[in-house]
């Protein structure tokens, strides 16, 4: 019988990405976590050598190393996997591959993180996008024949359509003063403005006090939902018939995916991976165009394509989808 692989997964802090794909790769595979944001506290120098002797006895103890996002951890844990001729995959969450100077995002923008993304990127054996936009902009880094489009898995069973929606207009995200422009929460705040006699909700945990002047210029008809259970989450899904993604760009955006699998119809803007991940079933406006997603808003309340979004993730991103592509690209023989 053949020997089970060992897989050494390797990631900055606990993530809903991170723990669904540990769970998959449970399912086939012996799996040796480390999480980096566990260190927190240490001083400098001993936490840089805990970190570092971790990662090292990770390789070390591993057939494959799997890491998430490009970054310091991945960029010494592809390191030493290419000294020891392991073999290593790397996921490519967005960050990474984005420079954005109009609003200060992106890992681009710094040069030391620069040359380490483009270390990692052409020594990784396998880079995994979350999206084809993702994907591209790798592979503006530099040619390598081993990238692979692997959509984030949403979980179809969980998310769910329930109770019968009511005129609920919704988006999720961490709340903080980058964000604001990042995920659009100053359009989403104008644009209810314009369309009064609806109900809008911004939910998600806050981070820093950018939550007060959000309050502050929010009009009356907007709800701030501050650190909502999983299941409180849920539920705002469920009831919402429009969720809202105005953000000025997005690799892949699992909470619209979450959303759609519960029946809300989806208004995005034109920007990186919304599009793809929207595709015909919801509405695509301007990026900062109040008016534009203002009159898409009106039109997908009136609309019956939350069904159609809930088809489209059972179909292109399911939980089932994604473990069937990792273990696919886990399997592959060595070139």
């Amino acid at each position: 019988m053949e020997q089970q692989k060992k897989i050494f997964l390797v990631s900055p802090s606990p993530s809903t990405f991170t723990q669904r794909d540990l769970e998959a790769l449970r399912q086939e595979y012996l799996v040796r976590e480390a999480v980096i944001s566990s260190y927190q506290g240490r001083n400098g120098l001993k936490r840089s050598l805990l970190i570092a002797f971790e990662i090292l006895r990770g390789v070390l103890w591993a057939d494959l190393t799997y890491s998430w996002f490009a970054h310091n951890h991945s960029y010494l844990a592809v390191m030493l996997a290419s000294l020891l001729g392991k073999r290593t995959i790397v996921v490519i969450g967005g960050y990474e591959v984005a420079r954005e100077p109009e609003i200060g995002y992106g890992a681009l923008l710094d040069p030391k993180l620069t040359k380490r993304v483009n270390y990692i990127i052409r020594n990784a054996d396998h880079i995994l996008a979350v999206s084809e936009f993702n994907r591209r902009e790798i592979l503006e880094l530099g040619d390598h024949r081993h990238v692979a489009v692997v959509y984030n898995g949403i979980d179809c069973a969980q998310f769910t359509p329930g109770e019968e929606k009511g005129d609920l207009v919704i988006t999720v995200c961490q709340i903080n003063r980058n964000n604001i422009t990042l995920k659009g929460l100053d359009t989403f705040l104008n644009t209810a403005r314009r369309l009064p006699d609806l109900r809008f909700a911004i939910i998600g945990r806050v981070l820093d006090g950018s939550i007060e002047d959000l309050r502050r210029d929010a009009p009356d008809n907007v709800e701030f939902v501050t650190s909502p259970s999983q299941d409180e989450l849920l539920q705002w899904y469920r009831r919402a018939k429009v969720y809202c993604q105005l953000s000025y760009r997005e690799s892949f955006g699992v909470a619209l995916a979450e959303a759609m699998s519960c029946e809300c119809v989806p208004v995005v803007t034109d920007r990186g991976a919304l599009p793809e991940v929207v595709g015909d079933a919801g509405f695509v406006v301007p990026y900062g165009d109040v008016e534009a997603a203002a009159a898409a808003i009106s039109k997908a309340l009136q609309s019956d394509r939350g069904r159609a979004a809930r088809v489209r993730v059972e179909k292109e991103f399911s939980l089932e989808g994604r473990k069937q592509k990792i273990q696919g690209i886990i399997e592959e023989k060595p070139a």
